[in-house]
């Protein structure tokens, strides 16, 4: 796993057309949430899912925590990859590979701003059971893991890279202006964006798109070439 450019949050055909066109590696697809409403029914992202090209990976974000029940969404999506972003017991996550021996399995890593420890605990607990980590920020004012629009301190990402085994792709705040800076501080595996290549009614700009998947090839290539 390498320069991952994920965009989730996708609403419509047209729009995962525009993001593949723009060269993100991969679409999320949130499902089973906490806090905010998912943006397609089952069907529409099944349809969305089957009509990307063979190069755009669908993941499928959730917070079900049900070995099963996991498999028999990604099942109806038609995706191979799940983003367990909520709290899924270990034992679960390992049953779920027994089910469903090709599924790739990333595990949210959700940074509190007063407690940024936990995520490193969480890292502990997870790091034989799953693929790859994606951090994330919690937001203490609505109690979102998730689609918060708001950054961490990046210094915590780069203290799970440096402990994690595993890739870690860093999400949590980023947008075109900052994706680079991001990358060349943290030095992930990959990045994902929701809110922050969103127009004010919360429909991808292609203009953000483009830029955010630009400017993080850019900064992708600086630290490919340095190192």
């Amino acid at each position: 796993m390498k320069n991952v450019i994920q965009i989730a949050g996708i609403k419509s055909n047209e729009e995962a057309q525009m993001i593949a066109d723009s060269g993100a590696t991969h679409l999320g697809f949130p499902f089973g949430l906490d806090v905010h409403a998912e943006d397609t029914t089952m069907e529409e992202a099944s349809q969305i899912i089957s009509r990307l090209p063979r190069f755009v990976h669908p993941v499928l974000i959730t917070y079900y925590d049900a070995a099963l029940q996991i498999k028999q969404t990604m099942d109806k999506l038609g995706c191979r990859i799940v983003q367990l972003h909520g709290h899924v017991a270990p034992t679960e996550t390992r049953k779920l590979r027994k089910i469903f021996p090709g599924v790739e399995i990333w595990k949210s890593l959700v940074v509190h701003p007063e407690k940024p420890e936990g995520s490193l605990q969480v890292l502990q607990q997870y790091e034989a059971f799953v693929d790859a980590f994606i951090t994330d920020t919690f937001d203490p004012d609505t109690g979102a893991s998730g689609a918060t629009g708001k950054t961490h301190d990046w210094n915590i990402s780069r203290e799970i890279i440096i402990r994690s085994q595993k890739p870690v792709i860093v999400a949590g705040g980023l947008n075109p202006k900052n994706v680079g800076e991001a990358i060349r501080a943290v030095r992930p595996a990959g990045v994902d964006v929701h809110t922050g290549v969103e127009n004010q009614a919360g429909f991808k700009e292609e203009r953000l798109v483009q830029d955010f998947v630009h400017n993080a090839r850019k900064a992708f290539a600086e630290i490919d070439h340095a190192s």
